[in-house]
């Protein structure tokens, strides 16, 4: 029989994540959105919560859990910090670090991924370039190999964790995509190497970045890289060279689903904040709530009803992803994974759209206000809503490829 209910292990885990949240990140989530900054200690209180690297070994400085737990995490994150900032830092660190553990050297391995488990360092992914955000496969950045390193040149762009990379921790890097093969090739010419920023405190000699002015999610900065020569030792090829395409889509197919979790998080409180709100504003001689308008009611209805259905998409698509790379159930591949990751992205950021619109048409003039917060979570969302880990239209893609066939989808 079908179980909607999740087990002891999961419950204890999302009190003791709510219970944590709750006094370190709830009361400072508007600080962070105005400052632009997610401060150092809360990264490392964070880290000794153990809400970095989830799904990742304990042998390799994990936690040892699985891809539902880290939803689980990313979907509180959300809602305690409804501008997404937060999550979004936290569904990187355990997104990308997997495939850097599923496919990285065994020096790299040692190197960073105990160190993001403790909330010490950052491991995201630098794909996006100025000219193409989801043609992954004409990435422009080379990597040559000469001796024992590789020599790397190229522009990336909307990066996220770049100032906490370059500025705040001391180690830190991204999953590059670069080409190491020939144009031609297109995805059968492109590497992935774990890129380190900073090291030990030190910056990598040939990495220059800046911070991009985003409108929202205002906590993890967004910035562009441009590689001038930059040395990437040979120990940081991650996987066999020109393979790094194929790793990439299954770190993208894994981060789409915290994606969609960190939506629901944030959806989930902005309907509490427009139901709360409607309750207790009235109108006319009788003073009646504006919830016994059916204009508003029926807006309510639907948005709780499209939650709790991209809620139950995305824990589907969790469930999964455990199956097939930490159970390894026999049968399944990272393929099967497609359907759901992308589904669970494409239903749980439009949801979110709509509930968080929703929540600032019920509020009305004072959703247009700062203080009542209801614009920081739906321009955080909105990031993902315009292309964030993937285009809402790349999302209908990968579905209709997955349903219909590739053949008939080209």
């Amino acid at each position: 029989m079908v179980d909607f209910e999740f087990n002891e292990e999961q419950k204890l885990f999302r009190e003791s994540v709510r219970e944590f949240l709750a006094k370190h990140l709830q009361p400072v989530w508007t600080k962070i959105d105005e400052e632009h900054y997610i401060p150092t200690d809360l990264i490392y209180r964070m880290g000794e919560q153990g809400l970095f690297a989830i799904p990742i070994p304990e042998e390799y400085g994990g936690q040892g859990g699985d891809f539902t737990l880290a939803a689980i995490a990313v979907e509180e994150i959300a809602y305690h910090d409804p501008s997404v900032a937060v999550a979004v830092y936290t569904l990187l660190n355990n997104a990308w670090p997997f495939i850097l553990y599923r496919y990285g050297t065994e020096e790299a391995k040692q190197l960073i991924l105990p160190e993001v488990g403790r909330g010490r360092a950052f491991f995201g992914i630098a794909s996006t370039e100025p000219h193409g955000g989801s043609d992954v496969a004409g990435t422009r950045t080379r990597a040559e190999k000469r001796g024992d390193v590789y020599v790397a040149n190229g522009e990336k762009i909307f990066i996220s964790g770049v100032r906490e990379v370059m500025e705040q921790l001391d180690l830190g890097g991204w999953y590059l995509i670069a080409r190491t093969g020939t144009v031609e090739q297109r995805h059968r010419g492109i590497s992935g190497f774990a890129l380190l920023g900073k090291k030990s405190g030190k910056k990598t000699p040939g990495i220059e970045y800046s911070i991009l002015n985003t409108i929202g999610r205002h906590g993890i900065s967004t910035g562009m890289l441009t590689l001038k020569d930059v040395e990437i030792p040979k120990s940081m090829l991650v996987g066999e060279e020109n393979r790094g395409f194929y790793y990439a889509m299954e770190g993208f197919t894994l981060a789409r689903i915290l994606v969609a979790a960190a939506n629901i998080g944030a959806a989930r409180w902005g309907l509490e904040q427009a139901i709360e709100w409607s309750k207790g504003r009235v109108m006319y001689e009788d003073q009646r709530p504006i919830t016994r308008f059916q204009g508003v009611s029926f807006r309510i209805a639907e948005a709780a009803m499209e939650l709790e259905a991209a809620r139950l998409l995305v824990y589907k698509a969790a469930w999964m992803a455990d199956r097939i790379y930490i159970k390894r159930e026999p049968g399944l591949k990272p393929k099967d994974l497609n359907f759901y990751s992308a589904s669970a992205k494409l239903k749980a950021v439009q949801t979110s759209f709509n509930v968080l619109s929703t929540a600032m048409e019920l509020f009305g003039a004072a959703s247009y206000v700062k203080e009542t917060n209801i614009a920081r979570s739906f321009i955080g969302a909105l990031s993902y809503y315009v292309g964030a880990e993937g285009a809402q239209n790349i999302m209908r893609y990968i579905i209709a490829r997955e349903v219909l066939g590739r053949e008939y989808v080209k």
